[in-house]
């Protein structure tokens, strides 16, 4: 070693408080629309806060911290680095907290993060987070090799190619997932509501990097536009408002804005979008501190659009996208959809000086109204689920499903079977003749050997077929519904 213990020690305890201090200095030195928007992370925020600085004092017990970092570089069995150790110090603070949305991000870790937030990235396109200890599915990216596979909000992920996530943290977990576009990940995830975990292989890929997408629509003669929001990204604001004035110089006469499964981003990114719809007179979002201090920020607008508005939402749909959702849902325009995730509070991405971060809960945000929709999420107005086949399960084949047998899987079977058009009488996990015959006509139609019995060949062909036509929209109950309603 080049220092001896004691000044190791103290740097120890510096890099502590500074790391804290320098969470302190970036707020005052954050503004609401700061053009870096890198510092912010899901629903992150630019809040102002007073000029005041406050000098942090470390505890008279920090003292222990030292005597551990002695103990250990004295004593332990093997060599340790000092940077280990100060990380892993870090680390163990930020666990203490019971916030999955407070983390430690290494310097390879926060290049990834603003790979994510500025460019394209490559892994397999889904936003995690850590439930209970627990690597979990906030929700898939569009177009992602994640959405592709089927993945959905509330996946919990077990396994990484057989390895086992347990015991590491959400930084760690999530290095072993990403990996090199066109290279193969095994996960084994574990679904709300299905007994046995199950494999689900994905390839790699670059993960898309546009976040708006519009379409127009008529319905009962009138020109609709529809904006589907992805992620709330760096340049997600100007392409929003670029595609919105383009379809308002189309003429149309309502619109659909649909954040399901959009997982959140940056909230000043959020907020430019509400400054389009809010009018001055009504705060568009209220931001309160760790004093219980409410902060509402409002726009410059003076009119509302003069056509219907409505929100598309589901349980995917989380933090930046329920910023939108609630402050739209309290100007009494119509969320159709299903309760989303619940994210109500606010993080900032604070730099450590080399390179690493601290990702550190700072504020709740809350409604215009003061609603704090964390753990609950915002309801729609309403509500309404998609077919059951959207909601059928990877089907996990040991031995080949056949007639007179019961149980999930042939559920599952029986979800997709009826969703790609066949007639069945039941849909309850009984292999019964009508079912063997719709498993024939399957294997028929795509020129398989007619058994009548689900291998495994068949079942992943059934749920490739099944994920294809979600995916393509034709029956999207949902969007039916809040077209359905906009003009009432």
């Amino acid at each position: 070693m080049n220092l001896n213990k004691l000044q190791i020690t103290f740097l120890l305890l510096a890099a502590l408080i500074l790391g804290f201090t320098g969470a302190y200095v970036g707020v005052q030195m954050a503004q609401p629309n700061e053009s870096n928007d890198e510092q912010w992370i899901n629903s992150e925020e630019s809040v102002e806060t007073g000029d005041e600085e406050t000098e942090v004092v470390p505890p008279e017990n920090m003292k222990k911290v030292a005597q551990a970092f002695n103990l250990i570089q004295q004593h332990y069995l093997e060599d340790v680095e000092d940077q280990q150790l100060i990380e892993g110090a870090i680390q163990g603070m930020l666990a203490t907290l019971g916030d999955p949305y407070s983390t430690y991000m290494d310097i390879e870790m926060m290049e990834q993060f603003n790979e994510q937030i500025e460019s394209s990235f490559e892994g397999i396109g889904a936003e995690v987070s850590m439930v209970n200890g627990t690597v979990t599915i906030v929700s898939p990216i569009k177009d992602s090799p994640a959405e592709k596979a089927g993945l959905r909000p509330n996946d919990q992920v077990l396994r990484v190619d057989e390895e086992n996530l347990e015991g590491l943290d959400l930084n760690e977990a999530v290095a072993k997932i990403r990996g090199e576009k066109g290279s193969e990940v095994i996960l084994q995830i574990q679904r709300p509501g299905v007994s046995e975990p199950f494999d689900v292989s994905i390839i790699r890929d670059t993960i898309p990097v546009e976040t708006v997408y519009n379409k127009v629509e008529t319905i009962d003669g009138k020109k609709t536009g529809i904006l589907e929001v992805t992620n709330f990204s760096e340049h997600t604001g100007e392409e929003f408002e670029e595609q919105l004035e383009m379809l308002e110089e189309e003429g149309i006469e309502g619109l659909v804005i649909d954040v399901r499964g959009n997982p959140g981003g940056l909230l000043n990114v959020v907020e430019d979008m509400l400054k389009l719809f809010l009018p001055s007179d009504t705060p568009y979002i209220q931001i309160e501190d760790q004093n219980g201090e409410k902060t509402p920020y409002y726009s410059q607008l003076d009119e509302t659009k003069e056509y219907p508005i409505s929100v598309l939402i589901d349980e995917g749909s989380a933090s930046a996208s329920e910023i939108l959702a609630v402050a739209m849902k309290e100007m009494d325009y119509d969320i159709v959809g299903q309760t989303s995730y619940g994210k109500g509070t606010v993080q900032q991405a604070v730099p450590l000086g080399d390179g690493s971060t601290i990702k550190l809960t700072f504020y709740k945000w809350l409604s215009p109204n003061g609603e704090w929709v964390n753990e609950v999420g915002v309801e729609p107005t309403i509500e309404i689920a998609q077919a059951d086949y959207y909601y059928s399960n990877p089907v996990q084949i040991e031995e080949p499903l056949v007639y007179d047998q019961s149980d999930d899987n042939i559920k599952n079977v029986q979800l997709m079977l009826i969703g790609l058009g066949y007639d069945l009488g039941r849909e309850d996990g009984y292999f019964d003749k009508e079912t063997e015959e719709a498993v024939k006509d399957f294997q028929k139609t795509n020129d398989m050997e007619i058994t009548g019995e689900v291998d495994e060949q068949t079942a992943g062909l059934m749920e490739t077929q099944i994920v294809e036509k979600i995916r393509s929209g034709e029956d999207d109950k949902q969007l039916e519904k809040a077209l359905e309603e906009l003009y009432k």
